[in-house]
């Protein structure tokens, strides 16, 4: 279904960068037990947060020297896009504009506002982060020239198996760009994407929401939290979606749950909160369309390329998480959480290869999956303020210990149980050719366990009140223990990890910092998803990523974010053919991205909300690796990319909202040879509410109709932008 080009008028809808705001007085909170407290530095003022919940991040505490700032949270803010603490960065509440890192908040007012369900729609507004592909199973950004399945996290704890994640049960999202081993563990060379869980606390919350749209847009979702007494609480969050695709033949079905309880002890000392989530993910396997010459071949945008009858991907999860924190008499604070998950990932598809010279033929191959992951993670962290002279300290140390266990299977394809590939016209690529699936002799059949224990300290010092410190380290022991079923031969590898971050922050004002840093991270060479290892990776190092920041912060009034970063991050030990025996592989390879970025969020007027961000980056090889020579240019890393998102209130009951989105052209493949064009991409958005219990809101997306390719997996794999649709969400209150 299409829709007609929609003109709204809306004067003065992108932003001015303002000079001054008037100050408002804090509000009252309705929920003690939901307060978080925070780090500042004089003069302090009152710092507030357009969350009503804190999610995680309420378990903490800082230095009692420190004047006590309570993040607080009202009506007129609910709505703000602007985010001014977070617990990820450091472990420990802090604001962002102390944090010597660029880090990008999607929050729930905006995540609502643009109706967000996945992670593909919240890159869109994360400066230096872009999506791939996939192979139309999975969530796969590149983050600062980095591209991963693996760099994820659920309320700081790893969540590293492939499939689409959905928002259903997300307060916010948070990008931490750079380099994170120190907070985060391996991995995170070019940052990592931490989804904050809804979770149950003392402020009564109800909304039921039901979706429609085109192509056959179906969803409903449900928030429900109550406290059931003064010291217990629950809440409720639950999914489902039975959606068509502009694509053809392309379906996607969804079904989750993550209902939570805390317990709260009546000093307020001692909070434990319990979570458990039921996901299913089933949708068809969609590889988009191939390339010829140096662009996408030419098809309608909804041409399916492969057998929509046996492409599909079905992503069962079951995760059970446990938080407990504890403030002690002397102030120490003790927070301890364990995440058990298990994830049951199969897929199979057929997939389009390479166009003939002629343009009227292509190649298919088909062949199937199967993952079975299961997560137990333990997160310890004991936080301490204290002084030393005139130094104030927040003190932090703490460990992990995780260990994982992966089978992975796979079969190939043959159609009419012969042929591995087979050629069929450009003009018609939808076939149904039978295809049977069984074992090559490259098909894997494996087990994979790995284990991880790190230990890990850092130091937030407040010199004066115009200079902070940050210095951390991080020792992680790693383990992989690889078996191959068919050969029944194993092997293994065992790595010791120091990863250091330190920085300064510079405080000309209290609202506003300028920021250095320095950070490590490694990837043991196993990689992201270690789904193989073999007698050469065994033997190599982790590769290094080496990340200097610099950047300044600016927190308007309190009601609007201002950021800016520039940043050089250096990839090496990388695999590469040695230049006196090709045979031979070397860890010579390397990488550099680099680039600036700038951002905004948060309220121009009480009235005007406004997010978005600018960056300017590149990816280059920097040294030969076995993947490309020197100075190929690193795919899906467009020279450019701007977002720009605008709501504004005409009316009490009436908001309009207005984006643009814009990237530049990228490479589809380290190969250099096919480039996906640049777009801008406009959308829209009316809002009004009905009355205190029932709001409407109808979101356009792609208003002019642009056709456009913003995903890809390689040269052959692309998949085209939806064309102008619409959605209709109606909420009820209660």
């Amino acid at each position: 279904m299409r829709f007609p080009a929609i003109h709204i008028r809306a004067a003065a809808l992108f932003i001015a960068v303002p000079t001054a705001f008037a100050s408002g007085q804090s509000p009252s909170f309705p929920d003690p037990s939901r307060d978080s407290v925070v780090r500042d530095t004089v003069p302090r003022q009152p710092a507030t947060t357009p969350d009503t919940t804190v999610a995680s991040d309420s378990t903490q505490s800082v230095a009692p020297r420190l004047k006590s700032v309570v993040v607080t949270g009202n009506n007129t803010r609910a709505s703000s896009y602007l985010r001014l603490e977070s617990s990820s960065a450091t472990r420990t509440p802090t604001l962002l504009r102390d944090v010597p890192q660029a880090v990008t908040v999607i929050n729930r007012a905006l995540i609502k506002d643009q109706a967000m369900q996945n992670m593909a729609d919240v890159v869109r507004y994360v400066p230096g982060v872009t999506m791939g592909q996939g192979e139309g199973n999975r969530d796969q950004p590149t983050i600062r020239g980095n591209s991963t399945t693996a760099d994820f996290y659920v309320d700081g704890v790893r969540d590293d198996a492939q499939y689409f994640r959905d928002l259903y049960n997300i307060e916010r999202v948070e990008a931490l760009k750079g380099s994170n081993a120190m907070i985060f563990g391996r991995g995170g060379g070019g940052g990592v994407m931490n989804r904050v869980v809804k979770e149950a606390g003392w402020s009564p919350t109800g909304e039921l929401t039901l979706q429609g749209g085109s192509y056959e847009n179906r969803r409903a979702s449900l928030d429900i939290g109550r406290a059931l007494s003064t010291t217990v609480a629950a809440r409720f969050n639950g999914v489902y979606e039975s959606s068509d695709m502009f694509r053809d033949n392309v379906w996607v079905k969804r079904q989750g749950m993550n209902p939570t309880v805390s317990f709260a002890s009546p000093s307020k000392q001692t909070r434990v909160t319990l979570g458990y989530e039921n996901f299913i993910d089933y949708r068809t396997a969609d590889r988009g369309i191939p390339s010829f010459g140096t662009a996408p071949v030419a098809t309608d945008i909804s041409t399916f390329f492969g057998n929509p009858e046996v492409n599909f991907s079905r992503t069962r999860v079951n995760g059970a998480s446990a938080s407990v924190a504890h403030t002690t008499s002397l102030g120490i604070n003790v927070h301890n959480q364990t995440r058990f998950t298990s994830y049951d990932k199969s897929y199979q598809n057929v997939l389009p290869g390479a166009v003939d010279a002629t343009g009227t033929s292509v190649s298919m191959s088909a062949y199937n999956n199967a993952h079975q992951r299961t997560n137990f993670f333990n997160q310890t962290d004991v936080t301490y303020s204290a002084r030393t002279g005139s130094l104030a300290h927040t003190l932090l140390v703490g460990g992990e210990l995780g260990r994982q266990g992966t089978d992975n299977f796979r079969n190939t394809g043959y159609f009419n149980d012969t042929d591995a590939t087979i050629l069929v016209p450009v003009a018609t690529p939808t076939i149904s050719t039978p295809v049977s699936f069984r074992q090559s002799a490259t098909d894997a059949n494996n087990r994979v366990t790995t284990t991880t224990g790190s230990l890990y300290a850092q130091d937030q010092v407040e010199l004066n009140d115009h200079l902070q410190l940050v210095g951390g380290l991080r020792y992680e022991k790693f383990g992989v223990r690889y078996h191959d079923n068919r050969s029944n031969s194993s092997l293994k590898r065992d790595d010791g990890m120091f990863s250091p971050r330190v920085g300064v922050v510079i405080k000309p004002a209290a609202p506003a910092s300028l920021y250095a840093s320095y950070s490590v991270s490694y990837l043991p060479s196993a990689g992201d998803q270690f789904s193989s290892l073999t007698d050469v990776t065994a033997a190599l190092e982790p590769e290094r990523f080496e990340n200097v920041e610099a950047g300044a912060k600016w927190d308007v009034a309190d009601r609007i974010a201002l950021t800016a970063a520039v940043y050089r991050l250096d990839r090496s030990n990388t695999r590469a053919p040695s230049a006196t025996d090709p045979s031979i592989t070397v860890q010579t390879g390397s990488q550099r991205s680099q680039g600036y970025e700038l951002g905004i969020a948060g309220q121009l007027t009480r009235d005007w909300n406004v997010a978005g961000g600018f960056t300017r980056q590149s990816a280059v090889i920097s040294s030969t690796t076995a993947a490309a020579k020197a100075g190929t240019t690193v795919p899906l890393v467009p020279a450019t990319t701007l977002s720009l998102w605008n709501k504004y209130s005409v009316l009490p009951q009436l908001s309009l909202g207005l984006g643009v989105v814009h990237q530049a052209d990228m490479y589809a493949a380290i190969s250099n040879t096919v480039r996906l064009p640049a777009f801008t991409r406009v959308d829209a958005g009316i809002y009004y509410s009905v009355s205190d219990l029932v709001s409407t809101q109808l979101n356009l997306e792609n208003v002019l109709d642009r056709k456009y390719y913003p995903l890809a997996n390689g040269n052959n794999n692309i998949t085209p932008g939806a064309p102008r649709s619409v959605r209709l969400l109606v909420t009820t209150h209660f």
